[in-house]
């Protein structure tokens, strides 16, 4: 990451001339893509100037240019020119982390060429993956850096999210001061006990019993304080630690898929589940020790200054350079934290694929490569642990020795003035106890930068999933409507990676009732088209609408719950059969589970099994065949009885026979119902309307089955294909 100020130094320096309008960087060599380079783009309005290691390499004339590109390469993104001549040449290359900050940039280009760049466009100069304000790199799939959030707007809105147990809190931080004053008074009535009982000529007994009962009933209320305390701690902590994970998962559910996907599931964990617990305990527990530590140095303070300033004076001498140190340990540890949280939410991750997928793993025989995935990433948990706990081994006992050093000059000032006459052993023992009360808390504010360092990188990545866009989302006043089943795509175009369109400009209408199959080549975007049906996604220009109505202008509870889907890739939750067929109609009866399970071709094989239709199907539904799960995936999506049913490879799973029976119950299942089937075996369509054919993101073709096999285009030769297959199998 470069300063702004910087590069357009170094670009100056080079040789740039002109106001500078665009500037950014790039990082890989135009010579050679795999050598790194500190590389400068420089834009005027009439010149395009490209600078590699301060020299200029390239130069572009604005009026020579006809367009601007944005293109994926392997490993890398680049920008292209292309000439009015209609040649191209690569104007910058950068790494896959530049793809966000290129994409922005090459509109900033247009506009420069079009004479529509505002004036501080260029003024924003973002590498891929770092932080804008600090350049340090972020962690892949955060948009915050945790060396700038603001670690003060974080406490103001954890106190918010804690007002719920404001009283708890308050009561319990309270008595943390009650604690704190009851300790205070032990000195005093022990300096009672030495100087007028222990020490003097004539005690009288009967005083003496008071005092020491009098000691006794303060350790009491210390202890019973202590006890209160904690129930309330306790009752309110769980509340707050439920209230933050429902509030994370809560949001992390409505995020949007790519959303979901920009993020690892390990990352995701970690914060539903520690993140939340380390922030719920700093509110509970952490919150209330610094505010007992502070109210205990003030008084204690203030009860020294006014027995001897001097005294004070000693007692509180470190203390000034304590908080300086503090503060640059907090900085320093911070840095160690987030780096333990990186490597704890990986390892998170290496745990939730390798169990996830143990059979792949088993059936490829990588357990042990598994084994070194999982130990060389504890490893770097490990050693990332070590320096942490060496730096604070080494620093906190340095810190208290510092915090001694007071102790050595009180020890003298204090036998000196006994040895004088003019301090009582009483008084000793009162002023060593108010000393020892002082000087625990202020060992204890060495712990304070480990807690707020550790409790602020939790609580950045907590906030950075409530503070997520999610981009696909309800308007205020979303519609609800019973759907016919009427699908319209006008113009639509979308792309997962701005250089690489998925979907270009695609229009077709869909008749409510009708079945379409959609074909084409692997990644020509078949599911793409049924995930922006389901508004998984929206399109990046164009609409989607059912029955008139534009998707985003849906409600997205209203749009899927009148929608049945199949996917390519079944997904049974753990738990037993009937609880994965009813899980898309919660309050279904069994009679409908069992009506939908026979539509589907499941019943037969359900009453089979050891307890029929609550037998456990076990994590993912091992325990089932790849056909069987399927056909439980088909009773769901029937269950709902929807008007919309998807089709993602259905039947895949399913031999020739039960396929067949399959297909026949969805011949049935598809009347008056619109239906989108995606099937590579194009045989499986032979009931559809019609067939909506792919090509390169495009509408190829969009016709019935006879008029597109008498059009010779893509459609017929892929039934071709697969026939020439059919009879090379046979053979």
């Amino acid at each position: 990451m470069y300063d702004l100020k910087e590069i357009t130094d170094k670009a100056v320096s080079a040789g740039v001339l002109g106001d500078i309008k665009v500037i950014f960087p790039y990082d890989l060599s135009l010579e050679k893509q795999t050598l790194l380079c500190e590389g400068i783009v420089a834009a005027t309005d009439s010149t395009v100037y490209v600078i590699e290691n301060s020299e200029i390499v390239r130069t572009f004339e604005m009026e020579s240019i006809s367009e601007f590109e944005l293109v994926s390469g392997i490993g890398c993104i680049f920008i292209e020119v292309k000439r009015n001549s209609g040649e191209s040449e690569i104007m910058c290359r950068g790494r896959g982390t530049f793809a966000n900050s290129f994409t922005k940039i090459i509109g900033d280009l247009k506009a420069l060429k079009n004479g529509t760049l505002t004036e501080d466009v260029h003024k924003y100069v973002v590498t891929g993956n770092a932080c804008p304000k600090c350049g340090r790199p972020l962690i892949i799939g955060s948009d915050t850096c945790g060396n700038c959030s603001d670690k003060g707007s974080y406490v103001r809105r954890i106190l918010k999210i804690a007002s719920p147990w404001k009283w708890q809190i308050i009561i319990s931080v309270l008595l943390y001061f009650a604690a704190a004053f009851s300790n205070l008074l032990l000195p005093f009535l022990n300096k009672v006990l030495v100087d007028d009982y222990i020490n003097a000529q004539n005690p009288v007994f009967v005083g003496f019993i008071g005092v020491i009962l009098s000691i006794f009933a303060a350790n009491v209320i210390v202890k019973v304080i202590v006890v209160v305390r904690n129930l309330i701690v306790v009752s309110a902590g769980a509340g707050i630690l439920v209230k933050l994970r429902q509030m994370t998962f809560d949001k992390i559910q409505s995020l949007s898929i790519a959303k979901i996907y920009d993020k690892t599931a390990g990352s995701l964990i970690h914060r539903v589940s520690s993140d939340t617990e380390i922030v719920g305990s700093f509110i509970t527990a952490d919150f209330g020790n610094i505010a007992q530590t502070i109210v205990m140095l003030v008084t204690v303070g203030v009860i020294l200054f006014v027995y001897d300033w001097r005294i004070a004076l000693l007692v509180l001498c470190p203390l000034p350079l304590i908080l300086i140190l503090n503060r640059k340990i907090m900085q320093f540890l911070h840095k160690f934290f987030r780096l333990t949280w990186t490597t704890t939410s990986k390892a998170d991750s290496v745990l939730h694929d390798t169990f996830s997928g143990i059979r792949v793993v088993k059936s490829y025989g990588m357990e042990q490569r598994e084994i070194k995935r999982h130990d060389d990433i504890s490893a770097k948990a490990r050693d990332v642990s070590i320096k942490t706990d060496s730096f604070s081994g080494i620093i906190m006992p340095v810190m208290s020795f510092i915090l001694g050093i007071g102790e050595f000059f009180i020890l003298y000032y204090v036998g000196n003035m006994i040895l004088k006459g003019r301090m009582t052993l009483g008084e000793m023992s009162q002023f060593s106890a108010y000393v020892s009360l002082i000087y625990d808390p202020l060992r204890w504010i060495s712990n304070i930068p480990r807690i707020i360092s550790r409790t602020g990188t939790s609580a950045a990545k907590i906030f950075e999933i409530l503070d997520e866009e999610n981009e696909i989302a309800d308007k205020e006043d979303a519609c609800e409507f019973k759907i016919d089943g009427e699908i319209e795509f006008d113009d639509v175009s979308f792309s997962y990676d701005p250089a690489s369109p998925v979907i270009k400009h695609l229009s077709a209408s869909i008749k409510k009732g009708e079945m379409i199959g959609i074909v084409g080549r692997s990644g020509v975007g078949k599911s793409t088209l049924i995930n922006l049906v389901m508004r998984m996604y929206d399109p990046s220009s164009g609409s989607v609408k059912i029955d008139g109505h534009d998707l985003r202008d849906m409600s997205q509870t209203c749009l899927r719950s009148q929608i049945g889907v199949v996917l390519q890739e079944t997904y049974l939750f753990s738990g037993s059969v009937y609880d994965n067929i009813r899980y898309a109609k919660p309050d279904a009866t069994l009679e409908e589970v069992i009506s939908a399970s026979k539509l589907a071709g499941a019943h037969k094989f359900i009453v089979k099994l050891p307890d029929g239709y609550n037998t456990k199907v076990g994590e993912k539904g091992y325990t089932l065949s790849g056909g069987e799960r399927q056909r439980v995936s088909i009773a769901r999506a029937l269950l709902r009885d929807p008007a919309i049913l998807i089709l993602d490879e259905a039947t895949s799973a399913l031999d020739t026979e039960t396929e067949k029976e399959v297909q026949d119950v969805l011949y049935e299942l598809t009347r008056n119902r619109t239906t989108l089937a995606i099937a590579h075996r194009l045989s499986t369509l032979r009931n559809a309307d019609r067939i909506l054919v792919l090509d390169k993101g495009t509408l190829a073709e969009f016709g019935s089955h006879n008029e597109l096999m008498k059009q010779h285009g893509i459609y017929y030769g892929l039934i071709m294909a697969q026939r020439q297959m059919s009879r090379i199998s046979k053979k």
